[in-house]
């Protein structure tokens, strides 16, 4: 009677994978933390009040820069923040304004990719880790069959080589979720970064706007 072959079990095939799963492991779980907080935290920038610009027009055409002020720190938006600076520096050159916001808001962009640099980093490393590691582990089998000379089986060349690359197929699974993760938070960051450039643009127009 034919034996059955076993199922892989995936959990047994970590194990097997030696110490170079671990740091595989921990550059998986920081990649998860930093694509689901990073995530939260650019979707929360990417909100858009209909209303805001409408009312900091309303505002500054009357001249209260005060309420304007007050609704810009009230706004907790990117957005927001880079209006308030403009708003702040009302009265000086238009340069001079238009260089404040800038400035803000490459503080707020570098802001919102903290951690993007870690996942580019594990979406390229992860996969040379495994790599590593599966070159390890054929070092190791074959070193174990040149020790067992003519009594070595094919069955235990192939347990080797099937160990080892175990390494190679996790670091591969971690480097290319890494590397979706990245790819998709940097067009969520870009989509931010055109946001505030379009309400940069409309504040700046509205104070070169003539008095009525």
């Amino acid at each position: 009677m034919t034996q059955t072959a076993q199922d892989i079990s995936i959990w047994q095939l970590c194990l097997d994978g030696g110490w170079i799963m671990v740091p595989l492991a921990i550059l998986a779980l920081a990649a998860i933390y930093i694509f689901i907080y990073r995530a939260i935290v650019i979707t929360k920038a990417s909100r858009i009040d209909e209303s805001f610009m409408k009312r900091i027009s309303d505002y500054v055409h009357m001249g209260d820069l005060a309420s304007a002020t007050r609704l810009c720190k009230n706004t907790d938006s990117p957005y927001a923040r880079l209006i308030l600076k403009g708003i702040n520096r009302i009265g000086r050159p238009m340069a001079d304004v238009l260089a404040a916001i800038e400035n803000t808001g490459n503080l707020e962009i570098a802001n919102l990719s903290k951690g993007l640099p870690w996942l580019a980093t594990t979406a390229a490393g992860a996969p040379m880790l495994g790599f590593l590691g599966t070159v390890i582990g054929m070092v190791q089998a074959f070193y174990q069959i040149a020790q067992a000379g003519s009594t070595a089986s094919i069955g235990d060349f192939a347990g080797g080589i099937y160990t080892a690359l175990a390494t190679t197929v996790a670091g591969l699974i971690v480097g290319i979720a890494a590397l979706f993760a990245y790819n998709y938070l940097v067009a969520r960051v870009n989509t931010v970064m055109n946001l505030m450039e379009a309400k940069t643009m409309e504040f700046m127009d509205l104070l070169n706007e003539p008095a009525k």
